[in-house]
């Protein structure tokens, strides 16, 4: 019984960091077109990656507002399995110069 009850926790470990990951917002390294940006939006808000496609391109059309939308995650939302985003990269490297 002792062996089951091991076998059960570590399921929950293992479940516990895939919630965690998921309740993070990045932008995804599989499933990605351009940046990741509308992947990592449908993991995070756990719908389908064509609904998040087509709401940029409706956005696209509705007045353009989705290319500085999008730009704007790209710069500010970090890659899956990174802790900094483009934008941290950049100014890092800008104090350096």
């Amino acid at each position: 019984m002792d062996t089951t009850h091991n076998d059960n926790a570590s399921n929950d470990t293992k479940t516990g960091d895939t919630t965690e990951d998921r309740s993070r917002l990045q932008r995804a390294v599989d499933g990605r077109i351009l940046g990741g940006v509308a992947a990592g939006l449908s993991e995070y808000l756990d719908i389908d990656i064509c609904v998040v496609r087509i709401g940029f391109v409706a956005l696209g059309l509705l007045g353009g507002i989705a290319i500085p939308l999008y730009l704007a995650g790209w710069l500010l939302i970090p890659e899956e399995g990174s802790d900094s985003t483009i934008a941290d990269d950049l100014l890092d490297h800008a104090h350096r110069s």
